[in-house]
């Protein structure tokens, strides 16, 4: 299976590419819904999208942005159901890690719920360590999770 990857550094960049409507398509397959999704987007700082595209259709996408001059956070990113086991998910988390590592951030953080068993177990087998939990507005645990980038 031929999977090639781009990278798009702006919103406006993925919307003129057409990148931004296979990522809310995907996005709201996954997840149930978009939650104006481009929206929620703009104003990010250092905003990073990766995406995978199978025949020029989006199978994976990775969001991240500047938390912080050493913090970058891993926002967003799922892989549609029919290509998950593929690696996938793995290459576009090696893309955005590798992003961040090389503009200068030293941490990458990232907030999962344990119902999202497979991203849970995917973030602690690159490296990853529990940070913290706490309870969000639905009562829901979600688990902050970080990785130094200053490692080897």
């Amino acid at each position: 299976m031929e999977i090639s990857y781009n990278s798009y550094w702006d919103l406006n960049s993925a919307l003129e590419d057409g990148a931004m409507n296979g990522v809310t398509e995907l996005h709201e397959s996954i997840f149930g819904g978009s939650d104006d999704l481009a929206g929620r987007m703009r104003g990010k700082k250092s905003l990073r999208m990766d995406v995978a595209r199978h025949n020029k259709r989006i199978v994976g996408y990775k969001i991240g942005y500047a938390l912080n001059p050493e913090q970058f956070y891993s926002w967003l990113g799922g892989v549609d159901k029919a290509y998950r086991n593929y690696g996938i998910a793995s290459c576009l988390m090696d893309r955005q890690h590798q992003y961040a590592k090389n503009s200068g951030f030293q941490v990458i953080q990232t907030k999962t719920k344990n119902k999202w068993r497979s991203m849970l177990l995917l973030n602690i087998k690159n490296g990853f360590d529990v940070a913290g939990t706490y309870t969000d507005q639905d009562g829901e645990i979600k688990i902050i999770l970080e990785k130094s980038l200053l490692k080897k």
